[in-house]
């Protein structure tokens, strides 16, 4: 899965994902995305989401620099810090954010410094292009790849849970095995409600 922390609808996949691994043998990779790199050169967005988009940066930059660092299986947990204190505390996105995260999970609290530098760019490019690439221009995150199949979503809320859990991802993984399938989507969506 391809993530921007500050996503609400990657925060509801990646808590189902968590959810499948328990009820599906699935173990769920994570990979950071961003959206400001995704929408820095679109000139149709609307004021409010181009003010939203604005400190988006900063989060992906820290959690790259903290996967270089690591490795990639320090994300989940890094992911899981950082969207609890933006989704359900309410903490501002920042340097305390990125400090109280990284010293939670006994990392260095340097590397909250990434959020203002250029150094990982090249690398937070390319896991964001092996995310999105497959799944097209016009999508973003949440952005789930089950085999060589690719797909935005699943936007969903609330968290399906348990077996419902299992169940979607069963649903996805059927669509994802079926040749020159490509797209399902309903409108009229409600506003997330994060778990």
């Amino acid at each position: 899965m391809w993530f921007d922390p500050k996503c609400p609808w990657a925060w509801n996949a990646s808590r189902w994902l968590l959810e499948v691994e328990r009820v599906r043998p699935v173990r769920a990779r994570f990979h950071v995305m961003s959206l400001w790199l995704l929408n820095k050169n679109r000139e149709s967005l609307e004021d409010w989401y181009r003010t939203w988009l604005a400190d988006t940066l900063g989060p992906v930059r820290v959690l790259i620099a903290a996967e270089h660092r690591y490795g990639t299986d320090s994300l989940p947990d890094l992911y899981t810090e950082m969207g609890n204190r933006i989704h359900h505390d309410r903490m501002p996105i920042g340097p305390d954010l990125y400090h109280a995260t990284l010293s939670t999970l006994d990392l260095d609290p340097s590397l909250a410094a990434a959020a203002d530098t250029d150094q990982h760019d090249e690398a937070l490019l390319k896991s964001h292009h092996a995310g999105l690439d497959p799944v097209g221009d016009d999508l973003g995150t949440p952005a789930v790849h089950i085999g060589q199949t690719a797909f935005f979503g699943p936007v969903v809320t609330p968290v399906p849970r348990g077996e419902a859990a299992g169940k979607l991802f069963d649903g996805m993984l059927l669509m994802a095995q079926t040749p020159g399938f490509y797209e399902l989507k309903r409108g009229n969506r409600v506003s997330p409600t994060v778990d």
